[in-house]
């Protein structure tokens, strides 16, 4: 479990505003994630969860950002993007994603695009917080096409 106090006081004794703000922003989406109907205690997993989301999030906005031409904003996102990936799991390499779907679509017997809800189910159960879903499910449809 990520302890996000001990974290938040060491940004500010370090006075490091950008990884403050991250932080924070983890809290707070950790603090919702508590209080919703039906929520049980927040696992790894689930911390794991909340913190891709929240990157995805933030390369979006860059992404917006880039478009306008707000190059500064954009940067501040992508900096905030930085900090909160150390606290995910290591991603793995395009060729071991390849590897895990291949292994996945023999277990199955999968060979059309019939195939990738179930081919899909297993990857993201397997992969998850490992690697990008949008990467997972592009790397399947072109194995199962």
């Amino acid at each position: 479990m990520i302890d996000i106090n001990k974290e938040i006081k060491n940004a500010m004794l370090a006075k490091d505003s950008v990884r403050l703000a991250s932080l924070r922003a983890i809290k707070t989406a950790f603090m919702l994630a508590e209080t919703e109907k039906g929520a049980s205690d927040l696992t790894i997993q689930r911390q794991i969860n909340i913190i891709q989301k929240q990157v995805k999030q933030r390369k979006d906005a860059a992404s917006i950002y880039q478009k306008q031409g707000r190059i500064d904003l954009a940067a501040d996102e992508m900096a905030q993007v930085a900090v909160l990936e150390t606290f995910l799991p290591e991603q793995i390499s395009e060729e071991e994603i390849e590897n895990v779907l291949k292994v996945i679509i023999a277990d199955l017997g999968a060979s059309s695009m019939a195939d990738m809800g179930k081919v899909m189910g297993l990857a993201n159960k397997q992969l998850s917080g490992q690697a990008d879903g949008k990467f997972i499910a592009a790397k399947a449809r072109q194995l199962l096409e």
